[in-house]
Protein backbone atom coordinates (compact mmCIF):
# COMPACT_ATOMS: atom_id res chain seq x y z
CA UNK A 1 0.00 0.00 0.00
CA UNK A 2 1.32 3.52 -1.09
CA UNK A 3 1.90 5.66 2.15
CA UNK A 4 1.25 9.59 2.12
CA UNK A 5 3.43 11.82 3.86
CA UNK A 6 3.32 15.25 4.32
CA UNK A 7 6.46 17.29 3.23
CA UNK A 8 8.89 19.32 5.82
CA UNK A 9 9.22 23.08 4.14
CA UNK A 10 13.06 24.18 5.19
CA UNK A 11 15.46 25.38 2.88
CA UNK A 12 18.90 23.21 2.83
CA UNK A 13 21.79 24.44 4.66
CA UNK A 14 24.95 25.88 2.33
CA UNK A 15 28.59 25.52 2.41
CA UNK A 16 30.72 25.75 -0.50
CA UNK A 17 30.65 23.28 -3.21
CA UNK A 18 34.59 21.42 -3.49
CA UNK A 19 34.88 20.32 -6.67
CA UNK A 20 38.31 19.52 -5.88
CA UNK A 21 37.50 16.05 -4.21
CA UNK A 22 37.36 14.10 -7.89
CA UNK A 23 38.39 10.34 -8.89
CA UNK A 24 39.87 11.04 -12.36
CA UNK A 25 40.84 7.95 -12.96
CA UNK A 26 39.95 6.78 -16.79
CA UNK A 27 38.34 9.98 -17.47
CA UNK A 28 39.36 12.27 -20.30
CA UNK A 29 38.57 15.94 -20.73
CA UNK A 30 36.88 17.34 -23.96
CA UNK A 31 36.20 21.09 -24.88
CA UNK A 32 32.19 21.01 -25.78
CA UNK A 33 31.10 21.30 -21.69
CA UNK A 34 28.81 22.85 -19.89
CA UNK A 35 31.23 25.63 -18.87
CA UNK A 36 30.96 26.68 -22.43
CA UNK A 37 27.14 26.07 -22.68
CA UNK A 38 24.90 29.01 -22.06
CA UNK A 39 21.51 27.39 -22.39
CA UNK A 40 21.36 26.02 -18.79
CA UNK A 41 22.54 29.26 -17.16
CA UNK A 42 19.52 30.79 -19.05
CA UNK A 43 16.93 27.97 -17.38
CA UNK A 44 18.71 27.97 -13.52
CA UNK A 45 17.99 31.91 -13.55
CA UNK A 46 14.21 30.86 -12.89
CA UNK A 47 14.92 28.67 -10.16
CA UNK A 48 15.14 30.41 -6.29
CA UNK A 49 18.83 32.12 -5.58
CA UNK A 50 20.06 29.26 -3.54
CA UNK A 51 19.65 27.03 -6.26
CA UNK A 52 21.65 28.39 -8.69
CA UNK A 53 25.38 27.69 -9.41
CA UNK A 54 28.01 30.32 -9.68
CA UNK A 55 30.98 29.35 -11.76
CA UNK A 56 33.00 29.03 -8.49
CA UNK A 57 30.61 25.59 -7.63
CA UNK A 58 29.66 24.19 -10.45
CA UNK A 59 29.65 20.41 -10.73
CA UNK A 60 33.15 18.46 -12.43
CA UNK A 61 32.59 17.16 -15.01
CA UNK A 62 33.70 13.43 -16.64
CA UNK A 63 33.61 11.50 -19.63
CA UNK A 64 32.63 7.93 -19.41
CA UNK A 65 33.54 5.63 -22.23
CA UNK A 66 30.42 2.96 -22.94
CA UNK A 67 29.76 1.45 -26.23
CA UNK A 68 31.36 3.74 -28.22
CA UNK A 69 29.19 6.51 -26.71
CA UNK A 70 31.56 9.50 -24.42
CA UNK A 71 28.82 10.00 -21.94
CA UNK A 72 29.05 12.80 -20.16
CA UNK A 73 28.75 12.66 -16.41
CA UNK A 74 27.67 16.01 -13.54
CA UNK A 75 29.54 14.94 -10.59
CA UNK A 76 29.66 16.46 -7.27
CA UNK A 77 32.02 13.96 -5.75
CA UNK A 78 32.39 13.84 -2.06
CA UNK A 79 34.38 10.76 -0.83
CA UNK A 80 33.47 10.81 2.81
CA UNK A 81 29.61 10.60 1.82
CA UNK A 82 28.23 7.08 2.86
CA UNK A 83 25.43 7.42 0.40
CA UNK A 84 25.71 8.21 -4.03
CA UNK A 85 22.71 9.52 -5.55
CA UNK A 86 22.60 8.68 -9.33
CA UNK A 87 20.27 10.94 -10.88
CA UNK A 88 18.65 10.74 -14.30
CA UNK A 89 17.06 13.28 -16.23
CA UNK A 90 13.80 12.61 -18.76
CA UNK A 91 13.18 13.49 -22.49
CA UNK A 92 12.75 17.73 -21.58
CA UNK A 93 15.73 18.08 -19.58
CA UNK A 94 19.02 16.85 -18.83
CA UNK A 95 21.88 16.26 -16.32
CA UNK A 96 23.30 20.25 -15.47
CA UNK A 97 19.23 20.91 -15.17
CA UNK A 98 19.30 17.76 -12.34
CA UNK A 99 22.23 19.26 -11.11
CA UNK A 100 20.50 22.39 -10.11
CA UNK A 101 17.48 21.10 -8.28
CA UNK A 102 18.78 18.35 -6.61
CA UNK A 103 22.87 17.31 -7.27
CA UNK A 104 24.19 20.70 -5.31
CA UNK A 105 20.88 20.88 -2.47
CA UNK A 106 22.05 17.16 -1.81
CA UNK A 107 25.95 17.45 -2.32
CA UNK A 108 25.21 20.01 0.50
CA UNK A 109 23.54 17.19 2.89
CA UNK A 110 26.34 14.95 2.83
CA UNK A 111 25.91 13.10 -0.41
CA UNK A 112 27.70 12.40 -3.77
CA UNK A 113 25.93 12.80 -6.65
CA UNK A 114 26.16 12.28 -10.50
CA UNK A 115 23.94 13.42 -12.83
CA UNK A 116 24.27 11.10 -16.11
CA UNK A 117 23.34 12.74 -19.64
CA UNK A 118 21.95 9.55 -21.66
CA UNK A 119 23.12 9.05 -24.79
CA UNK A 120 21.26 12.19 -27.52
CA UNK A 121 20.93 13.95 -24.73
CA UNK A 122 22.97 17.17 -22.46
CA UNK A 123 26.92 16.88 -23.37
CA UNK A 124 27.23 13.18 -24.31
CA UNK A 125 28.67 12.57 -27.26
CA UNK A 126 26.88 9.33 -29.38
CA UNK A 127 29.18 6.87 -31.02
CA UNK A 128 29.04 7.28 -34.51
CA UNK A 129 26.55 5.29 -36.82
CA UNK A 130 24.70 4.56 -33.61
CA UNK A 131 20.93 4.98 -33.42
CA UNK A 132 19.98 4.98 -29.75
CA UNK A 133 17.14 3.62 -28.12
CA UNK A 134 15.47 3.91 -24.89
CA UNK A 135 17.14 0.19 -24.23
CA UNK A 136 20.54 2.15 -23.94
CA UNK A 137 19.14 4.12 -21.83
CA UNK A 138 18.60 1.58 -18.99
CA UNK A 139 21.73 -0.49 -20.11
CA UNK A 140 23.80 2.56 -19.74
CA UNK A 141 21.96 3.47 -16.12
CA UNK A 142 22.59 0.14 -15.09
CA UNK A 143 26.07 0.04 -16.40
CA UNK A 144 27.68 3.31 -14.73
CA UNK A 145 25.92 1.16 -11.41
CA UNK A 146 28.07 -1.45 -11.89
CA UNK A 147 30.72 1.22 -12.88
CA UNK A 148 30.32 2.92 -9.19
CA UNK A 149 30.18 0.21 -7.25
CA UNK A 150 33.31 -0.82 -8.63
CA UNK A 151 35.09 2.26 -7.03
CA UNK A 152 33.66 1.70 -4.00
CA UNK A 153 30.47 -0.37 -2.07
CA UNK A 154 28.82 2.80 -1.21
CA UNK A 155 25.09 2.22 -1.36
CA UNK A 156 23.17 3.76 -4.00
CA UNK A 157 19.85 5.50 -4.73
CA UNK A 158 18.67 6.33 -8.26
CA UNK A 159 16.62 9.51 -8.70
CA UNK A 160 14.61 10.34 -11.53
CA UNK A 161 12.74 13.25 -13.13
CA UNK A 162 9.58 12.77 -15.97
CA UNK A 163 10.58 9.84 -17.97
CA UNK A 164 13.41 9.36 -15.79
CA UNK A 165 11.33 7.93 -12.91
CA UNK A 166 10.39 5.19 -15.19
CA UNK A 167 13.84 5.00 -16.15
CA UNK A 168 15.01 4.25 -12.10
CA UNK A 169 12.78 1.51 -12.03
CA UNK A 170 13.51 -0.36 -15.28
CA UNK A 171 17.62 -0.37 -14.64
CA UNK A 172 16.73 -1.43 -11.09
CA UNK A 173 14.52 -4.12 -12.13
CA UNK A 174 17.66 -4.86 -14.66
CA UNK A 175 21.07 -3.92 -11.93
CA UNK A 176 19.48 -5.24 -9.04
CA UNK A 177 21.81 -3.30 -6.94
CA UNK A 178 20.38 0.11 -5.95
CA UNK A 179 19.20 0.39 -2.10
CA UNK A 180 16.09 3.00 -3.39
CA UNK A 181 14.01 4.72 -5.91
CA UNK A 182 13.11 8.09 -6.23
CA UNK A 183 10.86 9.28 -9.35
CA UNK A 184 9.54 12.10 -10.18
CA UNK A 185 6.53 10.45 -11.88
CA UNK A 186 6.79 6.91 -12.76
CA UNK A 187 5.04 6.88 -16.24
CA UNK A 188 4.03 3.21 -17.38
CA UNK A 189 4.56 4.19 -21.34
CA UNK A 190 2.78 0.76 -22.20
CA UNK A 191 -0.81 1.81 -20.82
CA UNK A 192 -2.56 4.12 -23.21
CA UNK A 193 -4.32 6.50 -20.39
CA UNK A 194 -0.59 7.28 -20.07
CA UNK A 195 0.08 7.92 -23.67
CA UNK A 196 -3.03 9.66 -24.55
CA UNK A 197 -2.35 12.34 -21.20
CA UNK A 198 1.05 12.85 -21.64
CA UNK A 199 1.29 13.08 -25.43
CA UNK A 200 1.08 16.49 -27.20
CA UNK A 201 -2.72 15.50 -28.21
CA UNK A 202 -5.05 12.50 -28.57
CA UNK A 203 -3.92 12.15 -32.35
CA UNK A 204 -0.43 11.79 -31.91
CA UNK A 205 -1.12 9.17 -28.84
CA UNK A 206 -3.30 7.35 -31.04
CA UNK A 207 -1.75 7.76 -34.67
CA UNK A 208 1.54 9.08 -33.95
CA UNK A 209 2.61 6.67 -31.68
CA UNK A 210 1.69 3.57 -34.41
CA UNK A 211 3.10 5.30 -36.98
CA UNK A 212 6.85 6.06 -35.09
CA UNK A 213 6.64 1.80 -34.59
CA UNK A 214 6.42 1.09 -38.51
CA UNK A 215 9.08 3.96 -39.18
CA UNK A 216 11.37 2.19 -36.71
CA UNK A 217 11.19 -0.56 -38.97
CA UNK A 218 11.94 0.92 -41.96
CA UNK A 219 15.10 3.45 -43.72
CA UNK A 220 12.75 5.93 -41.83
CA UNK A 221 14.10 5.12 -38.30
CA UNK A 222 16.99 7.75 -38.83
CA UNK A 223 14.27 10.72 -39.28
CA UNK A 224 14.45 12.81 -36.24
CA UNK A 225 11.30 15.07 -34.96
CA UNK A 226 11.35 17.42 -32.24
CA UNK A 227 9.99 15.94 -28.55
CA UNK A 228 7.97 18.87 -28.27
CA UNK A 229 5.50 17.82 -31.29
CA UNK A 230 5.67 14.33 -29.41
CA UNK A 231 5.19 15.32 -25.99
CA UNK A 232 2.83 17.84 -24.12
CA UNK A 233 6.51 19.59 -23.18
CA UNK A 234 4.66 23.22 -23.33
CA UNK A 235 3.51 21.36 -19.82
CA UNK A 236 7.41 21.32 -18.41
CA UNK A 237 7.62 24.20 -16.57
CA UNK A 238 4.60 26.69 -15.14
CA UNK A 239 6.64 29.58 -16.08
CA UNK A 240 6.37 30.99 -19.68
CA UNK A 241 8.92 32.54 -19.93
CA UNK A 242 11.01 29.81 -18.58
CA UNK A 243 9.57 27.50 -21.01
CA UNK A 244 10.60 29.44 -23.71
CA UNK A 245 14.70 29.30 -22.39
CA UNK A 246 14.14 25.56 -21.70
CA UNK A 247 12.68 24.71 -25.84
CA UNK A 248 15.49 26.73 -26.96
CA UNK A 249 18.03 24.33 -25.28
CA UNK A 250 18.79 21.48 -28.16
CA UNK A 251 20.31 19.35 -25.20
CA UNK A 252 17.08 18.91 -23.22
CA UNK A 253 13.35 20.22 -23.94
CA UNK A 254 14.18 21.16 -27.22
CA UNK A 255 15.86 17.90 -28.82
CA UNK A 256 15.23 16.57 -31.79
CA UNK A 257 15.14 12.68 -31.30
CA UNK A 258 14.78 9.95 -34.01
CA UNK A 259 11.92 7.50 -34.81
CA UNK A 260 13.55 4.40 -33.41
CA UNK A 261 14.16 6.26 -30.25
CA UNK A 262 10.56 7.49 -29.84
CA UNK A 263 8.98 3.97 -30.93
CA UNK A 264 11.43 2.19 -28.30
CA UNK A 265 10.05 4.71 -25.51
CA UNK A 266 6.72 3.49 -25.87
CA UNK A 267 7.41 -0.48 -26.55
CA UNK A 268 10.09 -1.28 -23.46
CA UNK A 269 9.29 -4.36 -21.73
CA UNK A 270 10.96 -4.20 -18.08
CA UNK A 271 13.10 -7.03 -16.70
CA UNK A 272 10.98 -7.59 -13.80
CA UNK A 273 7.41 -6.32 -13.87
CA UNK A 274 6.02 -4.36 -11.14
CA UNK A 275 3.96 -6.97 -9.40
CA UNK A 276 7.37 -8.87 -8.78
CA UNK A 277 9.40 -6.03 -8.03
CA UNK A 278 11.21 -6.99 -4.85
CA UNK A 279 14.55 -5.14 -5.18
CA UNK A 280 14.11 -1.58 -3.41
CA UNK A 281 11.46 0.79 -1.53
CA UNK A 282 9.77 3.29 -3.66
CA UNK A 283 9.50 7.02 -3.21
CA UNK A 284 7.42 9.61 -5.76
CA UNK A 285 7.86 13.58 -5.00
CA UNK A 286 4.82 14.60 -6.96
CA UNK A 287 4.28 17.95 -8.14
CA UNK A 288 1.10 19.77 -6.45
CA UNK A 289 1.09 22.04 -9.91
CA UNK A 290 1.89 19.33 -12.62
CA UNK A 291 -0.20 19.43 -15.33
CA UNK A 292 2.00 17.14 -17.63
CA UNK A 293 1.81 14.04 -15.58
CA UNK A 294 -0.31 14.81 -12.63
CA UNK A 295 -0.82 11.88 -9.26
CA UNK A 296 -3.16 9.79 -10.79
CA UNK A 297 -0.62 8.44 -13.63
CA UNK A 298 2.08 7.54 -11.41
CA UNK A 299 -0.82 5.78 -9.20
CA UNK A 300 -1.57 3.21 -11.73
CA UNK A 301 1.97 2.30 -11.90
CA UNK A 302 2.55 2.37 -8.28
CA UNK A 303 -0.68 0.21 -7.22
CA UNK A 304 1.01 -2.58 -9.17
CA UNK A 305 3.73 -2.57 -6.58
CA UNK A 306 3.45 -5.06 -3.98
CA UNK A 307 6.48 -6.20 -2.62
CA UNK A 308 8.28 -3.48 -2.11
CA UNK A 309 7.36 -0.24 0.64
CA UNK A 310 5.81 2.63 -1.63
CA UNK A 311 5.78 6.66 -0.51
CA UNK A 312 4.46 9.84 -2.00
CA UNK A 313 5.50 13.37 -1.31
CA UNK A 314 3.68 15.81 -2.39
CA UNK A 315 5.40 19.03 -3.52
CA UNK A 316 4.05 22.41 -2.74
CA UNK A 317 3.62 24.83 -5.38
CA UNK A 318 5.77 23.03 -7.94
CA UNK A 319 5.38 22.31 -11.71
CA UNK A 320 6.91 18.82 -13.65
CA UNK A 321 9.86 20.45 -13.82
CA UNK A 322 10.08 22.35 -10.34
CA UNK A 323 11.13 25.94 -10.21
CA UNK A 324 9.28 26.65 -7.23
CA UNK A 325 9.13 27.07 -3.91
CA UNK A 326 8.48 25.64 -0.91
CA UNK A 327 8.47 22.36 -3.81
CA UNK A 328 12.17 22.31 -4.42
CA UNK A 329 13.20 22.07 -0.58
CA UNK A 330 10.25 19.64 0.25
CA UNK A 331 11.74 17.79 -2.94
CA UNK A 332 15.56 17.48 -0.80
CA UNK A 333 14.18 16.42 2.40
CA UNK A 334 11.90 13.64 1.08
CA UNK A 335 15.02 12.16 -0.73
CA UNK A 336 17.63 12.92 1.83
CA UNK A 337 15.05 11.01 4.84
CA UNK A 338 14.39 8.59 2.05
CA UNK A 339 18.02 7.35 1.44
CA UNK A 340 19.51 7.45 4.59
CA UNK A 341 16.32 5.29 5.66
CA UNK A 342 17.10 2.84 3.05
CA UNK A 343 21.12 2.63 3.18
CA UNK A 344 21.60 3.93 6.93
CA UNK A 345 19.55 1.51 8.47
Amino acid sequence: MTQFLNPRVAVSSTHKVNADNLNTLSITTRNMDYRTQANWREIQAFLPKEFQLDRAHEPSEEWWQWKGHQIHLDCFRHPKAKIKVILFHGVGTNGRQMSTILGTPLFRRGFETIAIDMPEYGMTKVAPGVLVTYDDWVQAGSALIDAELEKDRRPIVLYGLSAGGMLAYHTAALSKKVKGIVGMTFLDQQVQQVRDETALNFLMSRIGVPLTHLAAKTPLAALRMPMSLASKMSALVNNKAALKACLNDRTSAGKWVTMKFLSSLTTYKPVVEPEAFAVCPMLLTQPEKDSWTPLHLSTIFLKRVNCVPTTVVMLNNAGHYPLEQPGLSQMCDAVVDFANSCCLK
